[in-house]
C-alpha cells in the first residue's frame, strides 16, 4: 500500500484571484471550482493516472477567515524555463508579487518572493537552455 501525493493546499482569502494568479505563475489552468476552492493545475487527474504513476501535484485554494501570521513553513520553489532568473522576477512582480526577507541574506543565487497574499516562494535558477 501507498500513497501518491495529489495536491497541495494553500490557504487564502481569495482562492479566485490567487488561483489566477497561480495559472499566470505557472502556465497552469483551473481544472475545478466549488463554493470556497479553486482547484489548478497542468494537467486534469484521473484516478487511473494517479495509480498508475506518481503525477504532477495540483495547487488547492481554499478559502479561509484568518489571514497570514507568520513565515510558512512549507513554500512553493519555482524556475524559469525561457529565460534568466532575473527576467522571471521581473514578470512576477509585474504580476503583483513582492520580493520578501525571510533571513536568506543577500549572497543566495535565489529570490525570495510572496504572492498577492504574502506566501513566501523562492525563485531558482533558471532551466533556460545556455548559449
Amino acid at each position: 500500500m501507498t500513497s501518491r501525493f495529489t495536491e497541495l493546499a494553500v490557504d487564502c482569502h481569495d482562492p479566485e484571484r490567487l488561483a489566477a494568479f497561480w495559472c499566470e505563475v505557472l502556465g497552469f489552468k483551473v481544472i475545478d471550482r466549488s463554493e470556497g476552492k479553486v482547484e489548478i493545475g497542468s494537467w486534469v487527474p484521473t484516478v487511473e493516472d494517479v495509480r498508475a504513476r506518481q503525477m504532477p501535484a495540483t495547487l488547492l485554494f481554499i478559502q479561509v477567515p484568518e489571514g497570514k501570521t507568520v513565515k510558512n513553513r512549507l513554500h512553493l520553489d519555482v524556475s524559469p524555463i525561457d529565460g534568466s532568473t532575473e527576467d522571471e522576477v521581473t514578470r512576477l512582480l509585474g504580476l503583483g508579487a513582492t520580493k520578501t526577507d525571510v533571513g536568506q541574506g543577500s549572497d543566495r543565487n535565489w529570490v525570495v518572493m510572496a504572492d498577492l497574499e504574502g506566501n513566501e516562494f523562492c525563485v531558482l535558477r533558471t532551466l533556460a537552455p545556455q548559449n
